[in-house]
């Protein structure tokens, strides 16, 4: 049954515009077009909205299920705070991680990531006293590829007519990065294996290893992290409750356990959806946010997607990585536990990124490509009042779909002692990494579950229970620039060959939460062909 995000609540039939999903993407996007006036409708098939940015909360805890560190927001004129502060009107605050953010454990050695570009430079010449030239140059090429991101994706919302005569300049500079793996540039400026092994260790957040990713994801990640990591205050649930009464003060609903059936389309032209009980509402703009694979394998009219020839459009993209997180909960406050702020990336002493990777696929028993620890009640300072006592820590891992696809179509929480028991076995081996890091902690494990690829796509309907979308490969940004008609072009873009379709997401942009929130921005930009960028920082100095 239909229930809305707030108890009061206004259904109408028609709408400015619909948002299908409700994860940041989305919420970014309706909280913009909120403040251009549209009446927003956001429709949520789960009970709870919110996407990666929910929280979920069992036997007295409260769990972060996709954010554990976001950056630059701590400096108040950066692009990202400024776009967060313009679509919470300034009620979302953040928490600094300190100067570690990240630190590094490769076998028994340890490096940490500290905040600030010079200090983050001078820690790894500290390491690697003999690669200084190197690590300069790596610096040099962080910020050279990220240099060029912005014209990229503002290409993105260009007209047609305008992209034919001016894209292709627009992405030059930045293909010149993105169509390279992160080995290929890399391996340029080091043989360092375990530089290498360093420079890339966060590769888990957005899911390839350096010899697959493309280098501008890997410089995008980077260069977020340089000044360091922040953490909302309240937890990240604070992000829908911030944003939901922008939404609500042009007359917007967000609605949950609101599942679209089909988008409803019309001589090439969408102007509604139908529900899965057969109730229909009607906009003039209709934007998914639930990635290009459910949105045209699922909520496109077979006849559209026929037409536009998308299903050779997807067989072009793959899902991302798989992945299963263990949430834990502790008894005892993270200073009683001595629990840190940073998080930990935790690698195998032999073999590369690639090899542990191909290692694991081929065998699920093999030791873990990366084990990524994150303790998001040490990074709340509101953490202590509302569950005083008591700490939480995730513990996240790759894990492949095809281990899980057996129980494909078996229901949440419901699928079988076989399923427990494999998920009990991955369950004991990450707790055993983790005490590994923090012995203090063995006997002060109160409860702890493990989700795995069907969990999420359970909650967040991704095809494969994928973590960032579609992989951040070379393919996925290459394209012909002079090639009007090329895939990138037409496909990962907002605005869709359906009039008044529009997507939104990271699928269009890049992985993570701060990809999907600029995404959101790109997606109303192009919905209202205003520059809402320059409007935004105009805003921020009123």
């Amino acid at each position: 049954m239909i229930q809305s995000y707030k108890k009061k609540y206004n259904i109408e039939d028609h709408y400015d515009v619909i948002m299908i999903g409700s994860g940041i993407g989305c919420l970014s996007a309706a909280a913009i077009l909120s403040k251009e006036g549209k009446k927003v409708l956001v429709l949520e098939r789960h009970y709870t909205a919110g996407g990666f940015t929910h929280v979920f909360k069992r036997r007295g805890y409260e769990w972060d299920v996709g954010i554990h560190y976001i950056g630059e927001v701590q400096r108040k004129n950066s692009a990202i705070r400024l776009l967060f502060d313009y679509i919470t009107n300034s009620n979302l605050k953040w928490a600094d991680m300190g100067p570690v953010y990240d630190r590094i454990i490769i076998g028994k050695k340890k490096y940490d990531f500290v905040k600030g570009v010079k200090n983050f430079k001078n820690k790894l010449v500290e390491y690697f006293p003999d690669e200084e030239s190197s690590i300069k140059n790596y610096i040099n090429l962080i910020f050279s590829s990220n240099k060029a991101t912005s014209k990229f994706y503002m290409s993105k919302v260009l007209p047609n007519f305008i992209d034919m005569i001016v894209g292709r300049f627009m992405r030059k500079d930045y293909l010149k990065y993105s169509n390279q793996t992160t080995y290929e540039v890399l391996s340029k400026i080091t043989k360092n294996d375990e530089l290498l092994k360093v420079l890339t260790a966060q590769y888990g957040d957005y899911g390839l290893p350096p010899k697959q990713s493309s280098f501008a994801m890997h410089a995008s990640v980077v260069k977020h992290y340089f000044d360091g990591g922040s953490f909302p205050v309240g937890g990240s649930s604070r992000i829908l409750d911030t944003i939901d009464p922008v939404i609500e003060n042009s007359s917007g609903t967000i609605l949950v356990n609101a599942e679209v059936e089909e988008v409803i389309v019309k001589n090439n032209t969408a102007t509604g959806v139908i529900m899965n009980d057969g109730k229909e509402f009607y906009a003039k703009t209709i934007i998914s946010g639930t990635g290009v694979f459910n949105t045209y394998e699922k909520l496109i009219p077979e006849k559209v997607n026929q037409q536009h020839k998308l299903d050779s459009k997807l067989n072009k993209i793959k899902p991302s990585v798989s992945h299963g997180c263990l949430y834990i909960g502790l008894n005892g406050s993270p200073e009683d536990l001595n629990l840190p702020k940073n998080n930990l990336w935790v690698y195998p002493d032999k073999g590369s990124h690639d090899q542990c990777v191909d290692d694991y696929l081929n065998d699920i028993d093999a030791p873990f490509p990366l084990v990524y620890i994150s303790f998001p009640s040490s990074k709340d300072p509101s953490w202590n009042k509302r569950y005083p006592g008591k700490s939480t820590i995730d513990v996240i891992t790759l894990l492949p779909y095809k281990v899980f696809s057996q129980w494909e179509g078996t229901r949440w929480m419901n699928r079988g002692g076989e399923y427990n028991n494999l998920k009990e076995k991955i369950a004991q081996r990450l707790l055993d990494c983790l005490f590994l890091q923090l012995p203090n902690l063995k006997d002060k494990v109160d409860h702890y579950e493990l989700s795995s690829p069907l969990t999420t796509q359970n909650f967040v309907n991704y095809k494969k229970g994928e973590l960032y979308g579609i992989d951040h490969d070379p393919g996925r940004f290459k394209n012909l620039l002079f090639n009007f008609k090329s895939f990138n072009q037409t496909f990962l873009k907002p605005k869709t060959q359906i009039k008044n379709f529009f997507l939104t997401g990271q699928d269009i942009v890049t992985a993570g939460v701060g990809g999907a929130l600029f995404s959101g921005l790109l997606t109303a930009s192009a919905v209202t062909g205003k520059n809402i960028i320059n409007r935004i920082k105009r805003s921020s100095k009123s």
